[in-house]
């Protein structure tokens, strides 16, 4: 990536060591209080380094935000430098709050961290690329909420023994992809190590405590990138396959299906998050148009439907033992991003 040269000063709000006055007593009032995306500077015990982390870039995941706010009111004094970047304050506002997980005509602003950075998502997260390479941090976190409920799991493009550090900051579960999709987790490729945290759910208090805790790892520990410090084994799952709804298929979550949708998965499915499904045990119905209205993508092309999902009797199984994530009862993130990835039962990619 080029060197990003932008004036930030009409796309970011800067807060540098915020007191508490300015924060309000709760996430929903400092949320009121932000009127641009923005970027919050904490200065560390050790100046000579800094470490980044993102988060809210889907204005429907507050799990960040909520433990960054707690964070920043306990005043705590981080071991160096901390960079936060709060990317997407306009749809989180959009009433009723954290409803939304972009601008209703908007794009997704994990989509725009490459060129061209066009339109207002692009210029965000352009702006945002400039301050990394601003402050050169010596690692980033981008912090979510999944789309369904389920457990919590890391995603990165690399898998080295700093970014298993770093997800063990959270979880035990790290998946490794070799998708490219304009996210920010991309930014791994300056050579500085890069993960995606997936809390949980965003309605999920137990999400938002693990959101917080990790942010005091990361904050609090003198080294985040070294392996022998990490508190438990990452277990990695190697560059899952992506299932995509097209574009004018039509999704519906119910107990048995009422013959108008072209699939239709029981409203449960998000139980199946992390777990293996056998290739008895149906996942859903499959409407006329077959596995045609599906496609899988891996290593950035398309791949074989066959090998991931067979249909039988008008349902869907899995055409082998799969282990799937990020499965979601929200029909529109199926339909715009993805209805869920899977890996072979081992964690071995399928393809």
């Amino acid at each position: 990536m080029d060197t990003v040269t932008v004036s930030n000063s009409n796309v970011l709000d800067y807060l540098n060591d915020p007191s508490p006055r300015t924060l309000g007593r709760s996430p929903l009032e400092w949320l009121d209080r932000l009127h641009k995306p923005t970027v919050v500077h904490v200065t560390g015990r050790d100046r000579s380094r800094t470490r980044a982390m993102a988060t809210l870039l889907h204005g429907n995941e507050p799990s960040g935000l909520f433990a960054l706010h707690r964070w920043l009111l306990e005043q705590h004094t981080p071991g160096v430098n901390m960079l936060f970047l709060l990317g997407g304050v306009y749809p989180a506002k959009i009433l009723p709050a954290f409803s939304h997980r972009q601008l209703p005509a908007g794009r997704d602003l994990n989509r725009c961290f490459k060129e061209p950075f066009d339109g207002e998502e692009g210029a965000i997260a352009q702006a945002m690329l400039a301050e990394l390479q601003k402050v050169k941090p010596e690692c980033l976190l981008d912090v979510h909420n999944t789309s369904g409920t389920g457990p919590a799991f890391a995603v990165t493009i690399t898998n080295d023994a700093a970014h298993q550090a770093l997800t063990s900051l959270y979880t035990d579960r790290l998946i490794m992809t070799d998708l490219r999709l304009g996210a920010l987790m991309e930014y791994s490729e300056q050579e500085v190590p890069t993960v995606t945290i997936e809390c949980g759910g965003g309605q999920d208090d137990k999400a938002h405590q693990l959101a917080y805790e990790g942010l005091v790892r990361y904050t609090s520990r003198p080294d985040v990138l070294t392996l022998e410090e990490a508190e438990w084994d990452v277990a990695v799952l190697r560059n899952p396959i992506r299932v995509e709804l097209a574009p004018e298929a039509t999704i519906e979550y119910r107990l048995e299906p009422t013959g108008h949708a072209d699939l239709t998965f029981p409203p449960d499915i998000e139980h199946r998050n992390f777990g293996i499904v056998s290739p008895d045990e149906p996942l859903g119905w499959i409407g006329k148009k077959g596995l045609s209205i599906l496609n899988a993508i891996g290593h950035n092309r398309t791949e074989n439907m066959e090998q991931v999902l067979r249909v039988e009797d008008g349902q869907i199984y899995p055409a082998q033992a799969i282990k799937a994530f990020m499965i979601t009862t929200n029909p529109v993130i199926a339909k715009s991003d993805c209805l869920f990835y899977a890996v072979k039962a081992t964690g071995e990619p399928i393809f």
